[in-house]
């Protein structure tokens, strides 16, 4: 069971986490969450499609790893990840936001700050990445983490207002996925959403404009584009055999 604590360098001066991916490690997912400010580079290797949360019924961003909801086709069998990048959300392990209160110009505010989850398969004493410096300064992988954290929270605080502005112009539609290998083996991926493509090239200038200056045209032809990374994802599961 996950156990969330605030991360501080006394408590945790000896903190170790293990960055191999596996399936031991929780990593044999078929998707898992991406966000509009890491759009450029996911777009590269995964195809993005949109789902609705199941608690909240508001649309977010996944990226497809595998055919098969325990299936992650990017993991190499040796602890490594078979693309260029990997999603933040993955990359970040058992590191994620937490909030504090915290005192500023005389009152307080819900500040982000960085948690750990100390039960996760990753946490390690003496094998893995040091999350601490000997003198208790930050090493370099907490400050990639304090990155990747940020860019979650970023790209949390964007979302809502990105798939706002795709339904107020009619841009999002049902998309059901039938990828056939060969004759006998058939995978169907239903639940998911996408850009409307012809409804994308049919915006007038007032709406294409607004689109842009808020960056969301941008997000839509990226997630259009990377649908062309299913090709991928169907070579990478013909290689498994």
């Amino acid at each position: 069971m996950a156990k969330h604590v605030l991360l501080n360098n006394i408590t945790h001066k000896d903190l170790k986490v293990i960055t191999d991916y596996a399936a031991a490690y929780g990593d044999d997912v078929g998707s898992t969450l991406t966000f509009p400010t890491e759009y450029a580079d996911v777009h590269r290797e995964y195809p993005i499609l949109f789902q609705k949360n199941e608690n909240t019924g508001k649309f977010q961003s996944i990226v497809l790893l595998g055919l098969k909801s325990d299936e992650n086709l990017f993991l190499d069998g040796a602890g490594g990840w078979k693309a260029n990048y990997v999603p933040a959300v993955v990359e970040r392990g058992p590191f994620l936001i937490g909030f504090q209160d915290q005192s500023r110009d005389g009152g307080s505010e819900r500040a982000p700050v960085v948690h750990v989850d100390v039960e996760s398969p990753r946490i390690s004493n003496s094998d893995g990445k040091a999350v601490f410096l000997d003198h208790g300064g930050l090493s370099p992988y907490l400050d990639k983490i304090s990155q990747l954290l940020n860019r979650i929270y970023e790209g949390m605080q964007v979302s809502d207002a990105m798939f706002a502005a795709f339904t107020e112009l009619d841009l999002i539609e049902p998309v059901n996925l039938e990828i056939a290998l060969n004759d006998r083996e058939t995978y169907r991926l239903s639940g998911n959403y996408t850009i409307h493509r012809e409804k994308l090239a049919n915006l007038n200038g007032a709406d294409l404009e607004r689109l842009n200056r808020s960056g969301f045209l941008r997000c839509a032809f990226l997630a259009v584009e990377s649908l062309g990374n299913i090709q991928h994802l169907i070579k990478l599961k013909g290689s498994r055999g």
